[in-house]
């Protein structure tokens, strides 16, 4: 490469940026790449705290956060801030991630001015464009706008090509959420939020999908209090989203219960830490899973369907619905059955070996060169 090539990094939200941080730190360390960052403030705090966990900073941020912002308005918003941006920089690429509306707004802001975009977490799919809501849209929309695409695993790259995506353009490299965990976990972590006891039993709880809110969400919380409330050395943390409406659901449901943590959102260095520590994960997030599959923690997913079916097939995650008594048989055979929770932590973790940054990387060199 006789000249170097400028890469624009935009995200917003706390697992965008915990999966794009470790890319970016591999792509500064490139001579010839010059990388900017952008930061939408889709979530704004969140995801400026993991940037401060892995010491960057942004040379834009669009600070659209406002108070209970719809989809229209952040989709605009990011638009007509991000075109500006671009029209500012005009970089050789936009590397966009995942499913957010963060991502398909920038995708396509960057496919009106004619800029390359590259997707990373290229290709999962539900086959569901109401479950993820509005994510399976999102991350399909984001597909037609891409020139590269970064596939975490072997079936996410079988179903870009059945869409039409060629081969060429593909590229099998891991999740760099593998990645990060290299920089976020530590031998000596210590939390007030852990168990005195070695005896008792941590269940890591994350709930606030948007299609969760309501009815699923009160079914996922009741049978966790039920859990609680019938296994004494069972603990449970649940980190709040800063959605009020999850925030009511939690407080009336869980409040008061005395083995179970309402805490503010953990930062990325506490979440992996105490995740590394807990017994069992359940979760009706997306990221989460590829987290516990590399801690070789069981997750149980709060949901119907998943568009991370790898952990399902490798044997350390399950789908638990949002059925209250579903969820509650599925957590009890966990605790209950040694030789079942002995075979979903022995699985093998399907995402990635933690040098995913670095073929995503290379690939963009690559392509550079052509």
């Amino acid at each position: 490469m006789s000249d170097i090539k400028k890469i624009m990094a935009v995200f917003g939200t706390r697992p965008e940026a915990i999966k794009m941080c470790p890319l970016i730190r591999e792509l500064r360390a490139r001579p010839d790449l010059c990388v900017k960052v952008c930061l939408t403030g889709q979530h704004r705090e969140m995801a400026a705290s993991v940037m401060r966990c892995f010491d960057e900073r942004a040379d834009y941020d669009l600070d659209i956060m406002r108070e209970s912002q719809t989809l229209s308005y952040v989709t605009c918003g990011i638009l007509e801030g991000f075109g500006g941006v671009l029209a500012r920089e005009m970089p050789d690429m936009v590397l966009v991630h995942g499913d957010t509306t963060t991502a398909f707004a920038a995708s396509l802001a960057a496919f009106y001015m004619g800029i390359p975009v590259s997707h990373v977490e290229a290709g999962l799919r539900s086959h569901n464009m109401r479950a993820p809501y509005p994510e399976e849209y999102n991350r399909r929309a984001v597909a037609l706008a891409s020139s590269l695409h970064f596939a975490p695993t072997a079936r996410a790259a079988e179903n870009l090509m059945n869409e039409g995506v060629s081969h060429a353009d593909i590229f099998i490299t891991g999740n760099t959420v593998i990645d990060a965990l290299r920089y976020t976990l530590k031998d000596d972590y210590q939390s007030p939020y852990l168990p005195a006891s070695p005896s008792e039993r941590l269940i890591f709880l994350t709930a606030h999908r948007r299609e969760s809110i309501g009815e699923p969400l009160e079914n996922m919380l009741r049978a966790v209090r039920e859990l609680t409330e019938a296994y004494e050395d069972v603990r449970v943390i649940y980190p709040l989203h800063p959605n009020p409406k999850v925030t009511e659901i939690a407080q009336r449901t869980l409040g008061g219960c005395e083995r179970v943590t309402l805490c503010p959102p953990l930062d990325v260095v506490d979440c992996h830490n105490i995740m590394a520590r807990s017994y069992l994960i359940l979760t009706d997030s997306g990221g989460i899973q590829e987290e516990a599959a590399a801690l070789g923690k069981p997750v149980l997913i709060m949901r119907s369907v998943t568009e991370r079916p790898e952990g399902i097939l490798s044997g350390i995650a399950r789908l638990a619905g949002t059925d209250r008594y579903q969820i509650s048989a599925t957590v009890r055979e966990l605790l209950d059955n040694k030789d079942t929770y002995k075979k979903m932590s022995g699985s093998p973790n399907p995402y990635g070996d933690g040098n995913a940054c670095i073929k995503i990387t290379d690939a963009l060199e690559r392509y550079f060169c052509r």
